[in-house]
Parts: structure tokens; sequence; C-alpha cells
């Protein structure tokens, strides 16, 4: 017998905190999985999580869980393959701990993602990102705190877990301003600021004084906003700005909309996709193309403008008589 709680103890301690220093997203993620994965196991086989063995998670188990996400608890393909996910690194670590399941991880390991379809990303245009920003009531202390995430949200493309951990010290604004923050993946970057934005965090940062570790854009209480928090805010403010601006109403922003905005911006502008990878923090080349490229049809009725029309001869149009090419000039 191969208890699981100290090898499911031991991979959140030792292996995600201590070894791979995974982000406190991550470990966010993974706790949910587990927690979801050992309630269904309790309610399936009657016993209690700490009396459960490694060998109680076998390949049947763990595909009626993924079947049980998507067909009781109606996740989406995402959300079911990221709880595979977690599912999967602990028993990568479960291998070296317990090689008497050899057999029956590697059938785990073996479980596939589900494929799932790519659609268009959802983005403003600049006339919705306008109406966005001027949202926010300036006569209160939280309209104008929302009014400057806004700004930097749709400027920078930081993720949301960015913003909210931003502190102080992570803003310079003076020659050469910029925003420091690190991302996912533990990777650090730096994102240079427009005029327009560092105005609006000076304005910001001359209202809300405080010390340097203390947050950029803080809660009603001092704290950081949480996520949802953030999300409740552009949701609001997407509702005022939906009377001047109808369009934005149908796009539902959230704050990785602004982040979307930021990147199509960035490609209506010529700037080249390499550079809008590291803007955003991609690790990838391939996660910028396939989600921008795709979705700006500019590009593509630039490159058909290009093209000639099927059954047409090449060559350029010469008028057959000195009074038409009079006409043709004029």
């Amino acid at each position: 017998m191969s208890a699981l709680a100290p090898s499911l103890q031991a991979w959140f301690t030792d292996r995600l905190s201590n070894q791979l220093h995974a982000s406190p997203n991550t470990v966010a993620a993974y706790k949910d999985s587990w927690r979801l994965l050992l309630g269904y196991l309790q309610r399936r086989s009657g016993k209690q999580p700490s009396q459960l063995d490694v060998a109680d998670l076998d390949p049947a188990t763990i595909s009626a869980f993924l079947d049980h996400l998507e067909a009781e608890r109606h996740n989406c393909v995402r959300t079911r393959n990221a709880r595979l996910a977690a599912i999967r690194s602990f028993f990568r670590f479960a291998s070296l701990r317990h090689p008497e399941h050899a057999g029956m991880i590697a059938q785990v390991l073996a479980i596939p993602t589900k494929r799932t379809d790519h659609p268009e990303v959802s983005y403003l245009n600049t006339e919705e990102i306008a109406a966005l920003v001027d949202a926010p009531d300036p006569q209160t202390w939280t309209g104008r705190r929302d009014r400057a995430l806004i700004d930097l949200a749709v400027q920078t493309g930081l993720r949301v877990s960015e913003l909210t951990g931003l502190r102080n010290s992570d803003i310079d604004l003076g020659a050469g301003a910029h925003v420091r923050c690190r991302g996912k993946g533990r990777r650090a970057r730096c994102t240079p600021l427009t005029k327009q934005t560092v105005a609006v965090l000076r304005t910001w940062s001359r209202e809300h004084q405080a010390g340097p570790d203390e947050p950029l854009f803080p809660s009603q209480r001092g704290g950081h906003l949480s996520r949802g928090g953030v999300a409740e805010r552009v949701a609001k403010h997407a509702v005022t700005a939906a009377k001047t601006c109808p369009s934005i109403a149908a796009k539902k922003p959230t704050p990785h909309v602004l982040r979307h905005a930021c990147a199509m911006e960035l490609l209506r502008s010529g700037v080249d996709v390499a550079t809008i990878a590291l803007w955003l923090g991609h690790q990838s080349l391939d996660t910028t193309m396939r989600s921008y490229l795709h979705s700006d049809m500019s590009i593509k009725e630039k490159a058909l403008a290009r093209t000639a029309p099927p059954h047409t001869r090449p060559g350029r149009y010469h008028p057959p008589d000195r009074l038409l090419a009079f006409l043709h000039d004029l």
C-alpha cells in the first residue's frame, strides 16, 4: 500500500514550492484541481481523502473524473485540460517515489488532452478603447484609480495578475518611463509607457501617496485588488461606455480583452510579431501569430488588394484611341 497523502503533501511543499519555484497562481490552480479530484473520489469510494492510496487514482478513475468535469460541472475543454495538467504534474513526481505503480502511472500520464477550437480573439477598436478609458467617474477616488488602471492595461497589455501585483516602485515616470513586472513563468519584463499614460499615472501617484512596496492600484481597504475585482470594475465601466459607444456592449470587455486590444493596436500600427510577443511576454511566437494575425481582417484585406481578380490579363490598361486616352487621363 502506498498512501497518497504524504506524496501529495511533498509534491506541493517540496517539488512545487522549493524545487520548481512555482508561482502562487500555479499553486492555487493545482490546489483547486486536487480539491475537486479528492472530493470526487470521496463521493465515489466513500473513503476520506487522507485514507486514499495511490492505486485509487487509476486511469479509469482519472478519466471518469475528467468526464465528470465536462458533463456535470459543465467545464469547458480548456478547464478540463488544465485539471489534467495538474494531475500529470503530480504523477510525474509520484513515478520517482512509487516505482511499484510505474505501470499505472504511465497509463495516467498517457491520458491525452482534448483538442479544442481556437476562436478568434475579441478586442476593442480605437473608439471603443477611448470610450472605456473615459467611462470611470473622475469625481470619485475609485473612478480615478480605475481610469489609471484601464489606461495602463490597454497601453501595456499586462495580464490581470500582473496588474494586480504592481507596486508603486514598479513604475518609473521619469525619462524613459516604463513599468516593470514579473509575469507568467516568472519571466521579468519592462514595458515603455506613452506620454498620455505617464500623465494619467502621475496624477494618480500624486493622489495615491504610499510607500514603494504598497499596491499601485489598491482596494478601498488598502490591499491588492483581486483578479475578480478588476474584472468586475471593467464590466461595470463597459456598461457606462456603451451609452456613448454602443458597439462595446456586444464585446463584453474583460481584463484579457484589454490585453488583446493592446496587441491589435500594435499590429495595426505595423509593429512586427516578434516585438509584440516580447511586449506581451509570450514565450513562443506561435502564440502571438495564432492569436492575433488570424484576427486582423485588415491584413487579409491588404493581401487581397495585392492580388488580381481571376481571368484577367496581366499588364496595364492602354486606351486604343488618343481621345479615349485623353478622357482616361483627365
